[in-house]
């Protein structure tokens, strides 16, 4: 093991200092981390050569991947395209609806995935909407939408379980804007059965939302299997907004404002396994895999 320096044994005495005191474990916060990519930061590259990528993302040292999508390919090429790059991808971002999940659902299971996570839920209502009306009611939800959600969050798990697979919900800002004296976020905790829910906390959106993501920990230690690992310029308020002029602008791990040491320490104690860095477009100054190598090493060096 490399020699650390004063410095660096004093900042992650610091972090370990913050998540003690906040009633964790540590553990397990040594333990060898399952680091991965959410492919939508490559997508570009993707699109037009998935093996190409793929196989860059592995020399890179990633060892895992989460899909947004196979591109072009069927879930029988990519995971062949997976295989002969050295990768797994042991959680699928899919595109749920009310409709019957089983064809995709057997997607996740041919390319190898244990979770079959929804990027983004919407009440059944309004799940059929063009791009334009799927904004607009995102930023328009209410509680009793936040409430058709968690139902049918409950039904996709329900035939999840069946199909031998966990249904994850995957956050952004919007969850946590005040609706009243509570939040759509406090609703789809309270509202879903936590065997048949996990949770993908994107630590990135939550922070920008306002919300402390250690506290999250605590509050909800054991819904929580994934961690999306985000970095953001900060506006200095908390930001709801998926779009437009409030919503935060994303950057590479280590270059905006959120500090993931102390994240780190207490995430297994929480139940987290898989680490999955997304970074939000527009990547500038560099490639999106020149991006994805930055974000690996920022993990790597915690």
């Amino acid at each position: 093991m490399p020699l650390m320096t004063r410095r660096e044994v004093m900042t992650l005495g610091g972090a370990a200092a913050v998540v003690a005191a906040r009633g964790f474990n540590l553990q397990a916060a040594g333990s060898v981390r399952a680091l991965g990519i959410q492919l939508y930061t490559v997508a570009a590259d993707f699109e037009k050569d998935v093996p190409g990528t793929l196989r860059a993302l592995s020399k890179i040292g990633y060892r895992f991947v989460e899909s947004a999508g196979f591109a072009k390919l069927s879930a029988r090429e990519f995971r062949e395209a997976l295989d002969e790059a050295g990768l797994s991808c042991p959680s699928c971002h899919l595109a749920f609806s009310s409709a019957d999940p089983r064809p995709l659902f057997e997607d996740a299971k041919t390319v190898g995935a244990r979770y079959a996570t929804a990027s983004v839920l919407m009440p059944p209502a309004t799940a059929a909407a063009s791009s334009a009306g799927m904004l607009e009611a995102l930023a328009n939800l209410t509680l009793d939408d936040f409430k058709k959600i968690a139902a049918l969050a409950n039904e996709i798990g329900a035939k999840a379980r069946e199909a031998g697979l966990q249904f994850v919900y995957h956050n952004h800002n919007f969850e946590f804007r005040d609706l009243g004296g509570k939040t759509g976020w406090q609703v789809l905790l309270a509202e879903t059965d936590a065997s048949l829910v996990k949770i993908e906390l994107d630590a990135g959106w939550a922070t920008a939302a306002g919300q402390d993501v250690l506290e999250l920990f605590r509050q909800h230690a054991g819904r929580f299997c994934m961690l999306h690992v985000k970095d953001f310029v900060l506006t200095g308020k908390p930001s709801h907004a998926l779009f437009g002029p409030d919503r935060p602008t994303g950057t590479e791990l280590g270059r905006g404002q959120i500090d993931y040491r102390a994240i780190f320490a207490a995430a297994p104690a929480a139940g987290i396994e898989y680490y999955f860095s997304e970074q939000e477009p527009p990547i500038v100054n560099m490639t999106p895999l020149e991006a994805a190598k930055v974000n690996f090493e920022y993990m790597r060096s915690l």
